[in-house]
């Protein structure tokens, strides 16, 4: 398969691996979707095996960039659709009515599960909150505050210990202005029975979540989360693609989706760069971008040390390559915002968030910035789910019929000749029904995680 009629590669469909339209000379670039992804390390003859063993990135070091504007002209487009969601008080909507329990440090992990055992409510352990310094722990607070005020969660517990760093006080005066029925907070060490005592309150909270009912609410209300993970050399056939295609739909209709995973835009940045809407998105874009880089560079780590061996395994050579496939997640719509750790949704379109690529990580950094759901796109499979839900599309059509289990779509049909308007149509009803009540596999397995950012040291 021939993706860009510039390219000098074409793909296999048996194995998603590249192969050499023509003799390629050493030092000559490989070009993959029309853009270079690396360069040949020595010649190479029509019809060879492209990969690790004769291609290396082009990409080093830091970068300087110019802002040039390029307007997609992506629809706005009238629509009576909705799905069912919930009106919460503060005029926000959730797609799901649980009580969730956040914890306020890692001490109390136990006490959560067993509250979460006891009554049904969800618990997200980890081990963070305490004997952090500086930027680390104001990370794990913008996160943790993300999730109390998550619209998914009609009712949340607050559970602390009492001596840590990030005690109910401190995140009190963090979290600012809440609405007390749908937040309450536990002291473990302040009560004699904190199993009792949480039971207690957890069923408070479900008379108090009981209150909501579904209701009609306009799509333009979504908020989507797009990520990949377990690439392989279909993601950017296939899959990313088509979450493009419905993130542009989402957009057009009024909607919101958010990409992250930063280290795999390095390489492809400038597609994103040149659709910012204006000269201050595009700095925020620069920034973002660079001071990813320096984040590497101060821990002496190489800034392209990526991609990873599951995604070598299935035919992806380079960063650029990997971050090419990756940002086609975001389709043509105009980047409208650059969000940092903890800051949730602002505007409409597609926004950029702040994070590493590492699965769990990128998928709890989505959620606390307010995503009703994630569109996951992989190609070698994974069970992860996050605290919201975490819908799994295939690359290929291997994976959807081995682990059934996990994936919610298969994005392969595109392969056949299925259009991707149909596919974006599947997609699109499929996100309608998970937005109404239907339950991702992740929900139905129940694998939901969260993972907090961390770069300093721990006391």
């Amino acid at each position: 398969m021939i993706i860009n009629r510039l390219d000098n590669v074409e793909v296999n469909l048996s194995n998603g691996h590249k192969y050499a339209l023509r003799d390629i000379k050493q030092g000559e670039n490989i070009i993959k979707y029309g853009y270079p992804i690396g360069h040949a390390t020595c010649d190479i003859r029509c019809g060879e095996h492209v990969h690790t063993h004769n291609i290396a990135t082009n990409l080093s070091g830091m970068t300087e960039y110019e802002y040039n504007f390029c307007d997609y002209g992506t629809k706005v487009l009238k629509t009576n659709l909705t799905f069912d969601g919930y009106r919460r008080k503060c005029g926000d909507v959730g797609i799901r009515n649980e009580i969730w329990i956040v914890n306020t440090v890692g001490c109390v992990n136990g006490t959560a599960q067993k509250l979460a055992e006891l009554t049904g409510a969800m618990c997200f352990t980890h081990p963070f909150g305490c004997s952090q310094l500086g930027d680390d722990m104001e990370v794990t607070q913008m996160i943790l505050r993300g999730m109390v005020n998550h619209p998914n969660a009609a009712g949340v517990l607050v559970l602390g210990l009492g001596c840590e760093n990030n005690n109910i006080d401190v995140f009190k005066a963090f979290l600012g202005k809440y609405d007390e029925e749908r937040v309450r907070f536990l002291n473990c060490q302040e009560t004699d029975d904190e199993i009792a005592e949480g039971v207690r309150l957890i069923g408070e909270l479900k008379e108090y979540a009981s209150k909501f009912r579904r209701e009609k609410i306009s799509v333009s209300e979504l908020r989507i989360g797009l990520k990949c993970g377990g690439s392989d050399g279909y993601s950017g056939i296939t899959a990313n693609p088509l979450v493009g295609s419905l993130s542009d739909r989402i957009i057009s209709f009024g909607g919101s989706c958010v990409l992250t995973e930063v280290p795999e835009m390095f390489g492809a940045e400038q597609i994103l760069m040149e659709r910012c809407e204006s000269v201050e998105v595009f700095q925020k874009t620069v920034e973002l971008i660079n001071n990813f880089k320096e984040y590497y560079r101060r821990h002496g780590q190489v800034i392209y040390e990526n991609p990873s061996p599951g995604n070598k395994a299935g035919g992806i050579t380079t960063l650029e390559e990997k971050s090419l496939g990756c940002v086609q997640k975001g389709g043509l719509s105009r980047v409208t915002d650059v969000l940092d750790f903890g800051d949730t949704v602002r505007r409409r379109g597609l926004s950029l968030l702040n994070g590493p690529g590492n699965d769990i990580v990128a998928v709890t950094n989505l959620m606390a910035a307010g995503v009703h759901m994630i569109l996951f796109t992989t190609g070698r499979g994974t069970p992860l789910g996050g605290a919201v839900p975490t819908v799994k599309i295939s690359t290929n059509s291997g994976l959807a019929e081995k682990k059934k289990g996990w994936i919610d779509l298969d994005a392969s049909p595109l392969l056949d000749g299925v259009s991707m308007e149909d596919m974006t149509d599947r997609l699109l009803d499929l996100v309608i029904r998970t937005a109404s009540g239907e339950k991702t596999k992740n929900e139905i397995n129940g694998y939901r995680e969260i993972s907090i950012f961390k770069d300093g040291v721990t006391l």
